[in-house]
């Protein structure tokens, strides 16, 4: 149940972790980066599940983590999958399109989020405020500039079965409000958000509320 952040870069072939293609990347277990991420050669974190799944025991290694917080509070369990509360909810846009039409596709949907895709790549996520400070920076012109051609942000990824307690002390440590859900295939498959921490936190109080 790895999690693992890409450099910032532009938005040209694959740019998911490199587990998907056989190799590792950097280590980002820690709150605190004490070296720049280099999407070359990365590590998981959160070894000994990875060493679980790797070796066969992924199933088994979930039945174990979810028996042992069975009696706690869904906040409180020591084991809480991305997959019980992210949002299915994917947008996605060419890397070839426009800012001028990422931020319209924005609009239309009503989302803080795009999936940027590479032909059948994932090669970023990106977030309406840093588009709109990218506008701001660069000028009238900036409307019209491809996102192929611009620096991307970093962006967080995971598994469905990452440990949401993990991936949320991730996201404040690189100032991300969100991370993509990939699955085994390197697909996106939902988006896990500060907005929906902030939903199963309220959810949770609503509950302790009513018992």
């Amino acid at each position: 149940m790895s999690i693992f952040v890409s450099e910032p870069g532009r938005p040209v072939g694959a740019r998911v972790p490199e587990i998907y293609r056989g190799r590792r990347v950097d280590d980002v277990s820690e709150l605190t980066e004490s070296h720049p991420v280099n999407p070359s050669r990365s590590e998981a974190t959160d070894a000994e599940f990875q060493q679980a799944a790797n070796s066969g025991r992924h199933n088994r290694a979930l039945e174990e983590y979810g028996s042992a917080g069975a009696g706690e509070a869904r906040l409180e369990r020591p084991y809480l999958p991305v997959s019980s509360f992210c949002s299915p909810a994917l947008y996605v846009i060419p890397a070839a399109a426009s800012v001028s039409e990422a931020l319209t596709s924005m609009d239309e949907h009503g989302v803080q989020h795009l999936v940027v895709m590479s032909e059948d790549n994932v090669a970023g996520l990106v977030e309406l405020r840093w588009l709109l400070e990218w506008v701001h920076r660069n000028g009238p012109d900036a409307m019209a500039q491809g996102l192929v051609h611009i620096e991307l942000p970093a962006f967080l990824t995971a598994s469905p079965e990452t440990d949401a307690h993990q991936l949320a002390r991730l996201m404040l440590a690189h100032r991300l409000s969100a991370a993509l859900v990939i699955d085994s295939n390197g697909h996106p498959t939902g988006i896990v958000s500060s907005t929906d921490y902030l939903r199963l936190y309220a959810s949770s109080g609503q509950q302790q509320g009513l018992v």
